[in-house]
């Protein structure tokens, strides 16, 4: 049996996911000209991510420990978004005008 087939690797979070997203939420408010498509939105979440230290869990406790990092991991989050906003914003995956 495959160790795919064996184990339910979906239990697995990246908990940084649901800061990053959050945190693109909270700056693209005060954005109206960066491109809301699902390409860009993507892309931003994606390159915040990889630029951040991820923070995974499994269990319930993992999940609260998690929760009491989001003070300390705030503002990488923060810096991280705000550089994939820039780099997405200048260097859409399309033309300028969305899709």
């Amino acid at each position: 049996m495959s160790f795919h087939k064996k184990y339910d690797f979906n239990l697995i979070v990246n908990e940084k996911e649901r800061w990053v997203i959050d945190e693109l939420e909270r700056q693209l408010q005060l954005r109206s000209e960066v491109c809301r498509c699902q390409d860009c939105v993507l892309d931003m979440v994606t390159l915040a991510l990889n630029n951040t230290k991820p923070t995974y869990r499994v269990t319930l406790m993992g999940s609260i420990y998690a929760k009491s990092m989001d003070d300390e991991n705030s503002p990488a989050v923060e810096q991280s978004v705000a550089v994939a906003i820039a780099k997405v914003f200048e260097n859409p995956s399309h033309a300028r005008g969305g899709l």
